[in-house]
């Protein structure tokens, strides 16, 4: 990644997570200047905290968010707050200082109803509250950085930062002998360092003029269901994949309703230059070889 003719420093929003940690390093590993700030260190829904801060920035990617997926069943407005005002507030900083804006977004803003990808330019229909919140952030986007205004949606993200469903199999794969998994559900799960790796591709073409605004899918290329994600991670850590057994939705309810169908189309990449996401075995692959996941596997019970 060259940044030599490229100026300006990058602002990552929501830098203790998971996704935004990684940013963080991919940053830094291609010599980019960047701050991060964390949900102590930026309100976004402060207009002159935001607007303060986003001052001198070039590109801003917007990690910040609520990400209660059930608790925002019960607190739709608080989470909306943060995932639409919020944004609406980042959005307006960013227009005003010239800057360019990655928002990372979810596929949840989709009704889940489909039997084919999801196209960027398709139609929206949040099936539960984090949905609707997110939908409204996207939308502030779209209307206040029609060109440089980035939303990449996401889905299944895992990574080594934060709690995730990777790790919680293989952190159970210590102490049950076997695990039912809902096989009903499909989508792509999504590695947040290859999803960082891209957002910075992104934002260098967008840079250099070469990327279009709006809505980019930042899934992995391919598809599975929930227990075939934990099939394969026990499968690469060496652990037996039949341990794995399928069962429904039905049998996990939860406060709020998951899409049956989060499988997203990448069309959108080709107009920035850039390749979709690699197949998500691939990159479970490369991931579950990195120190949080290997150590997970050598738990006692599983030497």
């Amino acid at each position: 990644m060259s940044t030599e003719t490229r100026s300006g420093y990058w602002l990552v929003t929501g830098a203790a997570g998971m996704l935004g940690q990684d940013v963080l390093a991919v940053l830094k590993d291609a010599g980019i200047e960047a701050v991060g700030l964390r949900r102590a260190d930026l309100d976004i829904t402060d207009p002159d905290a935001v607007r303060a801060a986003v001052d001198g920035a070039a590109v801003v990617v917007n990690c910040a968010a609520w990400t209660d997926v059930d608790g925002a069943e019960t607190a739709e407005e608080a989470a909306t707050a943060v995932n639409g005002t919020g944004v609406r507030v980042l959005a307006g900083a960013c227009a005003a200082a010239g800057a360019r804006l990655l928002h990372v977004s979810t596929d949840y803003v989709l009704p889940g109803d489909a039997s084919e990808p999801y196209r960027e330019d398709a139609e929206t229909g949040p099936v539960n509250a984090y949905g609707r919140s997110k939908l409204v952030g996207e939308r502030a986007v779209a209307e206040l950085l029609p060109r440089d205004g980035y939303v990449v949606r996401t889905a299944w993200l895992y990574g080594e930062h934060g709690p995730n469903f990777v790790a919680t199999m293989l952190k159970l794969a210590a102490q049950r002998d076997t695990l039912d998994v809902v096989d009903d559900q499909h989508g792509q799960p999504t590695w947040s360092y290859a999803l960082a790796r891209r957002l910075v591709e992104l934002g260098l073409a967008a840079q250099d003029g070469k990327a279009p605004g709006g809505v980019y899918h930042g899934t992995a290329s391919g598809r599975t269901t929930w227990m075939g994600l934990a099939r394969e991670a026990y499968r690469l850590g060496g652990l037996d994949p039949e341990r794995i057994r399928p069962t429904t939705s039905e049998a996990f309810v939860r406060p709020a309703v998951r899409p049956a169908f989060s499988v997203l189309g990448h069309d959108g990449w080709s107009a920035a230059g850039l390749e979709p996401l690699p197949d998500w075995r691939s990159q479970l692959a490369e991931a579950i070889t990195r120190p949080a996941f290997a150590d997970l596997l050598r738990l006692p019970s599983e030497r």
